[in-house]
């Protein structure tokens, strides 16, 4: 039971990996969509109400990232067994700032779910989580 389990929680950080991606592609969307097109004129009548306060959309890509935890799986799927300050250093390569602490943290907590394992001071993803899923 517990090797279904694993590849049940192999295949949410897989899928979580891709949601952030495709979160990312819809703010993208969305900020090219805001580019003006062309200028035109309202019709006369009577004003438009005034829409209801929301939360302002991403301005950047700092708020469009994916989940450490998902950014750790990916690494780890990628590039295999390797410490904790080799996992920031190929976080931060992709442009996000991070500390080694924070990703100890949340290598600890991957742990603790059982969705990564530590030996001889190296990180991975369990054995039946180590299969790459095919995008």
């Amino acid at each position: 039971m517990g090797t279904s389990l694993e590849r049940i929680r192999a295949k949410i950080i897989a899928l979580e990996a891709k949601i952030a991606d495709l979160r990312i592609a819809e703010r993208e969307i969305q900020a090219l969509d805001k580019l003006p097109a062309r200028k035109t004129r309202p019709a006369p009548g009577p004003k438009p109400k005034p829409k209801p306060k929301r939360k302002p959309e991403a301005s950047n890509q700092a708020e469009a990232r994916q989940t450490i935890g998902s950014a750790i799986a990916d690494v780890l799927g990628r590039r295999g067994a390797l410490s904790a300050a080799e996992i920031a250093e190929h976080i931060r390569a992709k442009g996000r700032d991070i500390s080694n602490r924070t990703v100890s943290f949340s290598l600890q907590s991957l742990k603790k779910r059982g969705l990564a394992k530590s030996a001889d001071g190296k990180w991975a993803l369990p054995k039946a989580n180590s299969r790459r899923v095919r995008s």
